[in-house]
C-alpha cells in the first residue's frame, strides 16, 4: 500500500513510545516501531524518538531521533536531534548560540531547537531563522501540553506562534499533549488538549494568508468532521511549515485519521 498515506500526512507522526504517558521500554518500543515501518501506514511515521542517554541501546540500522542535550559525536543512525535551549522564563538566545557550533559541525542532521512559549520567544525565533538563513538544517520546536494547565498554550497563543513561524518561513515541530486529532478534554486530568487535525487546518490556513484570529477559531474547534472537510481537498499537497509531532501511541492518530476519512485502511483480502 505505497499510496495509502497522502502527501499531506507523510511523516506527520514521530514514534515517541518511550516517553510519557506511554513510557514503553526500549525492548518493547523497538520491535513495535519496526512493525509500524512495515505496516500499511508506514509513510505516516517518522523516526523512533529516544532519550540521548539510551542511544547506544538501539540496534544499528534503526533510524532514530535524539531527545535532549546531544553528545559531541553522533552515530550515523541518528536522523534528527531535538533539544531544549532554555527553561520556561529563561532567555532562549544564549542556548541557541551555544548550540550553533554543534549544528554547523553536524549539518547533515535535522535539528529542532525547543523554545519555551514564554518570554524571549520572538528573539529566539529570529535567531533560529537566522541560522536557517545561513543554510543550516534547523527548525523550531514547541510544547503544546504537559502535566499542568499552564503548559498548554491557548488557541490564541498557538495561533500567534504559527503565524510568527510563517512570517519567518521557519518550519516547526510540536510535542506533548497531541494525543488525538481533535481538541478535547482529557477525562482523567480535566486538561484540554489540542488536536493535531486542528493544528493542520490552522497551518494550511496560515500559509494561505489567514491571520491569528482566524487560526484561533480553527484551533478551538471540537468538531472533527468539519475540520476533516477543510483538510481533505489538500491531501495531495506536501505539508507546509509544520514538520509534525511525536506521539507516544502511534495507533491513536492512525485510528483517528481513519475514523475521519483522511486515511484509507486497506481491506483484508
Amino acid at each position: 500500500m505505497s499510496n495509502a498515506v497522502p502527501p499531506l500526512l507523510t511523516t506527520l507522526v514521530d514514534d515517541a513510545a518511550v516517553f510519557p504517558p506511554g513510557s514503553a521500554t526500549l525492548a518493547d518500543a523497538i520491535p513495535a516501531h519496526e512493525a509500524h515501518r512495515r505496516s500499511w501506514y508506514a509513510q505516516l511515521i517518522g523516526p523512533l524518538l529516544v532519550p540521548v542517554a539510551d542511544r547506544e541501546a538501539v540496534p544499528p540500522g534503526t533510524a532514530i531521533g535524539l531527545i535532549g542535550e546531544p553528545p559531541p559525536d553522533l552515530a550515523p543512525s541518528v536522523r534528527q536531534v531535538e533539544c531544549p535551549v532554555a527553561k520556561r522564563g529563561e532567555d532562549p538566545l544564549p542556548g541557541i548560540e551555544r548550540m550553533a557550533p554543534l549544528i554547523r559541525k553536524n549539518g547533515m542532521l535535522q535539528w529542532y531547537l525547543e523554545v519555551p512559549l514564554a518570554w524571549g520567544l520572538v528573539t529566539g525565533l529570529d535567531a533560529i531563522a537566522a541560522l536557517r538563513g545561513d543554510g543550516l538544517p534547523v527548525a523550531a520546536k514547541f510544547r503544546t501540553g504537559g502535566l499542568a494547565a499552564e503548559l498548554f498554550p491557548t488557541p490564541v497563543e498557538l495561533a500567534a506562534v504559527i503565524c510568527a513561524c510563517r512570517d519567518r518561513d521557519l518550519p516547526f515541530k510540536l510535542t506533548a499533549g497531541l494525543h488525538h486529532a481533535v481538541r478535547h478534554t482529557d477525562a482523567e486530568t480535566g486538561l484540554v488538549h489540542h488536536g493535531f487535525l486542528n493544528i493542520l487546518a490552522a497551518v494550511l490556513a496560515a500559509v494561505d494568508g489567514a491571520e491569528p484570529g482566524d487560526l484561533a477559531l480553527l484551533l478551538a474547534s471540537t468538531e472533527g468532521h468539519p475540520l476533516a472537510d477543510l483538510v481533505r481537498p489538500q491531501l495531495h499537497r506536501e505539508r507546509p511549515l509544520w514538520v509534525g509531532f511525536g506521539s507516544c501511541s502511534v495507533q491513536d492518530p492512525v485510528g483517528d485519521l481513519v475514523t475521519l476519512g483522511l486515511l484509507d485502511r486497506p481491506v483484508a483480502s
